[in-house]
């Protein structure tokens, strides 16, 4: 094998448990029907945003474990379904409500040597309502653990609404300055590094280029998914504006084929202008809008009519393609053996649950081991932000923040939670009433 598959999918699950028998269905639909991309992939990536309701999601552990699991049951369905492999979750880790989950096939496990995560919340008071988390890896190559390719996996979900674009550009520096690795080659992670894991001692941090902590480490690979929420308006549409929606039934001449909508994409911009997801490239887009689908064309889609339909668009929003996969290719002097290859890049159907459609990516990876080659300065040897020095502080500071409101929203707004309470508050009434009596 001198390549690596990468399946990497992003779907916002709008704080609903996946439909698992629907989403096996149509989880590889992206795959190329045959040739070069056509394999099960040896990896697949998973970023999934809204991934459980706050009170879950926060509090995190055991209670996100059936939002977890019904991924892992859908994943591993989807693969009976094609090919006589099986898929191992290696990784599944969140911050707030975005998750990320890394899937390898059996016979591929084995070569990953180490793994490492990281957090950075972009919500309210940098809680995770909205944020970002991040998974790094080492692939050995070659069957020496000191020869690997490194790859990065982030999964996002940046701030909502059509005029917030300037606020997901933030959202992006904050994840290059606060998304940080601890892990170091050499030095063997405990177990699986924690967001509260402190950080390395400067020495050990040097230790080599792959050392790195950084987003833009030199020799990794590096894939950001998510809902990136950029859309194709600086304002909401408004009641007039709502006939230029796409239709699919538009010719491509047709002024209201989605891809003259695509011409105002607030990401493709704000890329180009070099202010946001800086070196970053994205396969070209050749599908309609990801966001945001309306209760009918749910409900349409529940019923199995949604080929066969009009697209149902909400009036409120502007479709847009809020739903994205980036990737960092090698720089030029690697040459192109060394690049990340594309093989599609495409939207599943809709499904019920969410106004969103899920979209994935087919990629591969050359097997070269990191630092191969390295004739001159790495052209992404600096990344666009510095690392904050407070990184560390600001998250635990965050994550204490969000216990406190995910315990509120558990007991105040879910059924368990409220019989929880029932019984709290009755047990110290009664305990009250008791030492009353007894005076």
């Amino acid at each position: 094998m001198d390549a690596l598959g990468i399946y990497s999918l992003t779907f916002n699950c709008a704080r609903n448990l996946v439909d698992v028998d629907h989403f096996a269905q149509h989880f590889f639909d992206a795959l190329p029907a045959s040739g070069a991309g056509s394999s099960a992939p040896d990896m697949i990536f998973l970023s999934l945003q809204e991934i459980a309701p706050i009170a879950y999601s926060f509090l995190g552990g055991a209670y996100l474990q059936p939002y977890f699991d019904a991924f892992r049951r859908a994943v591993s369905k989807a693969a009976a379904r094609r090919w006589d492999h099986h898929y191992e979750n290696f990784l599944s880790d969140n911050t707030g409500m975005t998750g990320l989950m890394l899937f390898a096939r059996s016979d591929t496990l084995e070569h990953i040597a180490w793994k490492d995560t990281a957090h950075v919340g972009l919500g309210v008071s940098e809680m995770g309502n909205k944020g970002a988390v991040g998974a790094r890896l080492g692939y050995v190559v070659e069957g020496n653990t000191s020869k690997t390719v490194d790859l990065t996996f982030v999964a996002a979900h940046l701030a909502a609404m059509e005029d917030s674009f300037e606020q997901r550009n933030m959202d992006w520096k904050s994840i290059v300055e606060r998304l940080v690795f601890t892990h170091c080659p050499g030095v063997q992670p405990e177990s699986e590094v924690s967001e509260h894991t402190g950080l390395l001692n400067d020495a050990a941090s040097a230790h080599s280029d792959h050392s790195r902590r950084d987003l833009f480490a030199p020799n990794a690979y590096l894939f950001v998914a998510g809902d990136l929420n950029y859309r194709t308006s600086n304002t909401g549409p408004s009641l007039k504006e709502t006939v230029h929606f796409p239709r699919r039934s538009a010719g491509l001449d047709d002024p209201s084929h989605y891809t003259h909508l695509l011409k105002n994409d607030q990401l493709m911009r704000e890329m180009r202008s070099g202010r946001s997801f800086h070196g970053l490239t994205e396969a070209p887009i050749d599908f309609p809008p990801t966001y945001k689908y309306s209760d009918a064309a749910r409900e349409a889609a529940r019923q199995g009519l949604d080929t066969d339909q009009e697209w149902k668009w909400s009036s409120h929003r502007w479709p847009s393609w809020c739903d994205r996969i980036l990737y960092l290719d090698t720089p030029s002097w690697v040459g192109e053996g060394g690049k990340v290859q594309t093989f599609a890049y495409d939207a599943l159907p809709l499904f019920t649950q969410s106004d969103h459609r899920p979209v994935a990516l087919v990629a591969s990876v050359p097997l070269r081991p990191s630092g191969e080659n390295h004739t001159r300065p790495d052209l992404r040897a600096v990344a666009p932000f510095s690392i904050d020095p407070n990184w560390q502080a600001r998250r635990d500071m965050a994550r204490r923040k969000e216990i406190v409101v995910g315990a509120a929203a558990y007991l105040g707004l879910t059924w368990e939670g409220n019989r929880l309470l029932f019984v709290l508050v009755g047990g110290i009434f009664g305990a009250w009433f008791l030492l009353r009596s007894t005076e």
